[in-house]
């Protein structure tokens, strides 16, 4: 097996085990801002970077109905004449707190561990890893990530926000690398979806996988192993 396809469910189960941790406090936030949890807090590791192409969003939400109207409605996000989303000032408040609140959450959650792992103490080194493996990402990256990447990271960042930030755009650079080994086989986001087990399907992850390999590739083989065992180490 790949280190490309190893590494993504530890990748998953580390982010969205920080997402899940936050979402109480986000949910209570935004209620108190009259907002519903939207694509800023899917997407701000890159929306407070920068504005958010079209492609990039749509490749983002593919799996959706793409419906922005609930963001546009509440101002949370305005579209330009290109079809580029920006964030509004309270898109921007909004997509600040779900970044810190997730990175708050991460660090609460990996405290919780038992004594023998190393816990919030391993943290800053996966930060600094994944943070190579995304500026080498950029070589190969698609639309969504480039979109995602670089992340946003304010100045007084915890270790927790940056990996937490990190990853949430890392995830972007496999999913780019998913989109285009179905699309190259002449599928839909629904036929994909749809799609089981069986050759052509396994065809389609091995591409996956050859596409969003190299983003691992600056990493020694100790380095990858390090980072392996590091994230799966956290608790989520």
């Amino acid at each position: 097996m790949s280190y490309a396809r190893r590494i993504r469910p530890v990748i998953d189960r580390v982010y969205v085990g920080a997402r899940w941790a936050a979402r109480a406090r986000l949910e209570t936030f935004y209620a108190e801002r009259g907002a519903d949890l939207g694509a800023e807090s899917s997407f701000f590791s890159g929306l407070l970077a920068r504005p958010m192409p079209a492609d990039a969003l749509a490749d983002g939400l593919v799996y959706t109905d793409g419906d922005m109207s609930a963001e546009l409605a509440q101002g949370v996000l305005t579209v330009d004449a290109e079809g580029t989303w920006h964030l509004t000032e309270l898109g921007r408040e909004l997509a600040l707190f779900a970044q810190r609140a997730t990175g708050e959450a991460a660090e609460e959650l990996w405290s919780s561990g038992p004594p023998m792992l190393p816990g919030l103490a391993s943290v800053p080194r996966l930060a600094e890893l994944v943070g190579r493996v995304l500026t080498h990402g950029m070589v190969t990256g698609g639309p969504a990530f480039h979109a995602m990447t670089p992340a946003y990271e304010p100045a007084d960042a915890s270790p927790a926000m940056l990996l937490t930030t990190r990853l949430g755009s890392l995830r972007h650079h496999r999913a780019d690398a998913h989109r285009a080994a179905w699309r190259a086989a002449g599928l839909t986001a629904e036929q994909i979806t749809a799609l089981p087990d069986g050759p052509q399907r396994v065809a389609i992850e091995a591409e996956t996988d050859r596409l969003d390999a190299p983003a691992y590739a600056v990493l020694t083989e100790n380095e990858r192993e390090e980072l392996l065992a590091g994230m799966g180490a956290l608790p989520g």
